[in-house]
C-alpha cells in the first residue's frame, strides 16, 4: 500500500464516520434514556463502594473485638480477675 492509497484510505473512513455521526440523532426521549441510565450505573457504582467500604469497617472491628476477647481470655486464664 503507497502512502497515497494510505491517506486515501483515512480520508475515506473519516469522511464515512463523520457522515454516520451526523446522521443518528438521538431523540428526545432516548437522550433522557441515555441520561437516566448512565446516572443509575453511578448509583450502582456509588452502592457497591458503600458495600465494600462498610464491610471492611465491619471486619476490621471484628478483629478488633476478637483480638480483645482473645486477650481477656488469655489474661483470665493466667490469674486476671475482672
Amino acid at each position: 500500500m503507497t502512502q497515497q492509497e494510505r491517506d486515501e484510505l483515512i480520508s475515506a473512513i473519516a469522511s464515512a464516520v463523520r457522515q454516520r455521526a451526523t446522521d443518528t440523532q438521538l431523540t428526545v426521549d432516548e437522550q433522557r434514556w441515555v441520561r437516566m441510565a448512565i446516572k443509575k450505573e453511578a448509583q450502582s457504582i456509588a452502592l457497591r463502594q458503600a458495600i465494600i467500604e462498610k464491610s471492611l469497617a465491619g471486619l476490621v472491628w471484628a478483629a478488633i473485638v476478637g483480638i480483645g476477647a482473645m486477650f481477656l481470655q488469655w489474661a483470665t486464664a493466667h490469674g486476671y480477675r475482672p
